[in-house]
């Protein structure tokens, strides 16, 4: 169970795990080549970090052109991270979701849309409740026409915000499955008081911006 968890069951909202705001990405990550995932079944796969993956993978999951969107770990040093380990904030990873798309219904640059549409960008290490550097906000690249859409779209998102733009942008390199009770956390487990205090909200924020990319069945 999240420690986050826990915090409702006693009425507050305050940060769990590790909330000291240290930058733990290390330069050989930031620069390192980008790593692009091959086109499978006519499928692209896309990867961001936003806060508790539980509902960073609800929102993507509600778009239409998506197929799926799967909860996991990435940006970090160590390899096969478990959530009990990135939780401490020492292994560099961040809770990420991969999303599995379809490129003719859905491109790159409307994903970041949904990205950006979906979580606070200003907001350093977390996102809402959900604080430290496991929470943070990265937006990944795998090649140079990636990372220029992202760039513009950071570049507009300045112009919008008085306060700096804390969201991370990092060359993709790997993607570590997150554990089985993760998945589609937020449709088998409807009355968590996360997901009832955070994930419902914060999905219906999003439904509010963007009605024209959901699903029929998410419209509601």
């Amino acid at each position: 169970m999240k420690f986050h968890l826990l915090i409702f069951l006693l009425f507050s909202l305050t940060a769990c795990g590790n909330s000291s705001g240290e930058k733990v990405t290390l330069p050989e990550i930031a620069n390192a080549e980008p790593v692009e995932v091959p086109t499978q079944d006519g499928l692209e796969k896309a990867y961001f970090a936003s806060g508790c993956f539980w509902c960073v993978e609800a929102v993507f999951e509600s778009v239409v052109g998506v197929k799926e969107a799967i909860s996991g770990y990435s940006g970090g040093h160590t390899k096969n991270p478990t959530y009990e380990e990135t939780n401490t904030g020492r292994t560099g990873h961040a809770e990420a979701v991969e999303v599995i798309y379809d490129p003719e219904v859905v491109d790159f640059a409307t994903l970041t849309d949904v990205y950006f549409g979906s979580m606070d960008p200003t907001q350093k290490n977390g996102q809402g409740p959900d604080l430290g550097s496991q929470y943070r906000s990265i937006i990944f690249y795998q090649n140079a026409e990636q990372k220029k859409i992202i760039e513009q779209k950071l570049k507009e998102l300045a112009e919008q915000y008085t306060k700096a733009i804390a969201v991370e942008v990092l060359p993709f390199q790997k993607f570590w499955l997150a554990e089985d009770y993760h998945q589609d956390y937020k449709r088998y487990n409807p009355n968590d008081p996360y997901i009832r205090n955070v994930s419902v909200p914060r999905m219906n924020r999003f439904k509010e911006k963007f009605p024209e990319l959901l699903k029929e069945n998410q419209s509601d």
